[in-house]
């Protein structure tokens, strides 16, 4: 069965995850809140924020087109280590693991949006890198992935109370908040929104209390 939703990458698109309800997934102690999607029900290309129970466990399996995953609570684990809150993954083509979470977690997953046997395995925790300065007023980030050959780019970036900050070039942007609260091109975005904006499009972010946020750039050129 193939499902689609928000699947046309050359549209806009945008979600209040506080509010989706949680839908059951494979495993019966892990459960998923999709943002995107394009293909088969449990094959394909996806967006989503996941949520593992306490003491939940994946039989192993690969990925391909690879994995990303940032942890945004509790704790996640799988052959290479533990992730606390704020750990980033890239799981390239060819890696396969058996996840798990003894305390249960919180995650914002993409599946199938990186191809290519030549991606670095990124396994990144967060907590104990610096804030970089962006040029920007108020704006810091710390880089998650940039790989020259490869068009994606992903920040952890936070804003300021009464920063703001502005997207432009080619590839597109998407954003995901992980606390405080942004104003998007005049969209209110909580804690948990989720916001795609196409490849040629111009985003304008202010914050009025402070925010900080997951960015991807580059990745919707070739969209169409």
């Amino acid at each position: 069965m193939t499902e689609g939703l928000n699947s046309d990458l050359t549209q806009a698109a945008h979600a209040d995850t506080a509010t989706m309800e949680w839908q059951a997934s494979p495993s019966p102690s892990v459960w998923r809140k999709r943002l995107d999607r394009r293909g088969p029900a449990e094959a394909g290309r996806v967006t989503s924020v996941v949520r593992y129970d306490p003491d939940s466990r994946f039989s192993a399996h690969p990925h391909p087109d690879g994995e990303e995953i940032l942890v945004l609570d509790g704790v996640f684990s799988d052959q290479t280590g533990d992730y606390p809150a704020g750990s980033y993954l890239l799981n390239p083509e060819g890696f396969e693991h058996a996840p798990f979470s003894e305390p249960g977690c919180l995650l914002f997953v993409k599946l199938r949006q990186y191809p290519g046997l030549d991606r670095r395995h990124v396994l990144l925790k967060t907590e104990s890198a610096p804030w970089l300065e962006t040029g920007e007023a108020g704006v810091e980030e710390k880089v998650l992935y940039d790989e020259g050959k490869h068009p994606e780019r992903v920040v952890l970036r936070r804003l300021d109370a009464g920063a703001s900050s502005h997207l432009r070039g080619a590839g597109g942007h998407e954003l995901f908040v992980t606390s405080g609260s942004l104003i998007a091109n005049g969209r209110p975005l909580e804690s948990g929104g989720w916001l795609r904006s196409p490849d040629g499009r111009a985003v304008a972010l202010e914050s009025s209390s402070g925010a900080t946020f997951y960015l991807k750039t580059g990745h919707l050129t070739d969209a169409a």
